[in-house]
This record gives C-alpha cells, structure tokens and sequence, in this order.
C-alpha cells in the first residue's frame, strides 16, 4: 500500500467529519472502487474489441465498444448480457472483514445513503457484514415493462425512509442480475442522461441527497463517462442555491515528462469550477486517512 499523503488542512477534515455525522456525506461509487474485484471497464472494452474486431481507435472505451457489439449482433441485449456472464465468471469478492478494505470503512460510516454507477453488490454485502440491513434499488431510467413493473421502495404503502441502521444502496446504473437495467452503450447514456431529467424518474428523496449533501465521487476519473454524464446532467441540474462542496478522490495525473505539475494545476482548476475538492491518492489512501481521522475524533 503507497503511503498517505494528507494533505488537507484540520478545518477540512472537521467539517468532513461533522457532515458525517449529521448525515450529510453520501458516498458516490464508480468502477475503481470494485477494481481489486472486477476488471475496469477499459479492459473489457479492450477484450471485446479484440475478439469481436472492433475497427475504430478507441477500443478502451466501454461505451463505443458496446454500441459496437449491440449493432453487429442487431441486440441491444447482447453487450449487457456478455458482461453479466463476464461478472458471474471472474468476481471476486472483497474481504469485508479487513480493516483496510474500502468497502468495509465505507460500510461502517453512519450513512443512511450510498449512491453508485456500478452494476455489483459488493456494496450491500459489506454492509451486511457489519450487521446493517441495507436495501437496494436501482433507477427506472428507460420504460422498459420488466423494469417498470418492478416496484422502488419508495413505493411501498407503508413509505421508507433510509438510516443509518437500514441504509439504501441506490443503482443509478442498474443491477448486474437485471441486465435490462444496465446502462452500459452509448445509446444506453444518451437515453438515461435524457430520462433522469423528468423529476418523475429520480426519487425525490434521492434528488434531496444529490441536493442537500456533501458528494464523494469514489473511484472515478475525469474523462469517465459516468462521471460527466451524471455531474453535468445530474448533479448540476438540481438547485444549487445552498449546495456544498463536493469533493473527488483522483489518482496524481501523469502526462508527459514534465507535465505532472502542470496536469494537476489544470484538473485542479477544473474541479474546482465545478465546484469540487480533489483529494490526490486512490480510493484506499482516502478511506484509510477518514478512518485514521474519525478514529482521532474518538468516532
């Protein structure tokens, strides 16, 4: 493990942590966070694209190499059903037991929200195994009947509201055993970036954490799609009248010999007009200096 490098200030730190236990730092999860489990997305783009013959440039990119396999084989279901034998073949689950595990440190915050763009439930199963009953759903994103037809748990007749106790693990990006739900071509990101802009699509209570909380993108990269799909057409979306900080958690850029600096000024810029924090390291240098400082605090 590459050591922490904190290079937050004290008052950072404190006003993470107090977020935290109000209830108002919703973890946001891409591809990374699963990258010790799962292979990254460009690395199935990449197989594809060389067993399939993939005749463009750009076969590291999931989505292009996707829309490629739904046209050739004329079935949009083709790429999501290829990725969820992909999953069932090569997952690995984490330990959830082992305190430097991100999943676990993340599944001991008292949260009663966790967002994510992944199709796994490493999530949930970290969750339960620190005795919590999380409960999961996913976006209606397209009006597909055997989506519809599934009912969120917001509606339920008796309602639900999620705790720190019985948190919500919501799937923007659908569920690995749903394939329908994936979002996972370009098409696929063209629909839902249009759909979640109806208000009747996005739970409100969803809409409420996106609004009203502190956003932690974990295991993302600036160029991902996920990641601008969702901030440009999600997240900025929503008022931002009283909206905190959010913040990011990226890896040191690396550019051309002697661009590293200028690299990071740049993305630092970036983010910041986005009005994000970036904390530099990966997801486990993050998770481990929260633990480190939440345990300082006596939490």
């Amino acid at each position: 493990m590459s050591p922490i490098v904190d290079h937050w200030s004290a008052d950072e730190w404190n006003r993470l942590l107090g977020r935290i236990e109000r209830g108002k730092f919703t973890p946001f999860l891409g591809a990374g966070a699963s990258a010790d489990a799962l292979p990254l997305g460009s690395a199935v783009a990449k197989q594809w694209a060389e067993e399939r013959g993939y005749p463009l440039w750009d076969a590291d990119d999931l989505a292009k190499v996707a829309q490629f396999l739904a046209v050739v084989s004329e079935d949009a279901m083709t790429p999501k059903e290829e990725i969820q034998e992909l999953f069932e073949r090569v997952a690995v689950a984490p330990d959830f037991f082992s305190e430097e595990e991100p999943y676990a440190i993340l599944a001991d915050l008292p949260l009663p929200i966790y967002l994510t763009t992944n199709y796994d439930d490493f999530l949930v199963q970290a969750l339960r195994a620190r005795g919590k009953d999380p409960v999961q759903d996913f976006c209606r994103w397209t009006d597909r009947p055997s989506l519809r037809a599934r009912p969120s748990v917001f509606d339920r007749p008796e309602g639900f509201e999620p705790t720190p106790e019985r948190p919500l693990v919501y799937h923007f990006h659908g569920l690995i055993d749903l394939p329908e739900s994936l979002v996972l071509t370009e098409d696929d990101y063209v629909d839902f970036l249009v759909n979640v802009a109806a208000e009747d699509v996005v739970p409100p209570r969803i809409r409420e954490a996106l609004a009203d909380s502190m956003l932690v993108f974990l295991g993302y990269r600036i160029a991902d799609w996920n990641f601008r799909v969702l901030y440009r057409g999600l997240v900025e979306r929503i008022d931002s009248s009283g909206r905190r900080l959010n913040m990011t958690v990226q890896l040191q850029p690396e550019g051309v010999p002697g661009s590293a600096e200028a690299a990071r000024d740049y993305l630092e810029r970036y983010y910041r007009w986005m009005k994000v924090r970036v904390f530099w390291g990966d997801i486990r240098d993050f998770m481990m200096a929260l633990r480190e400082h939440r345990s300082a605090h006596g939490v």
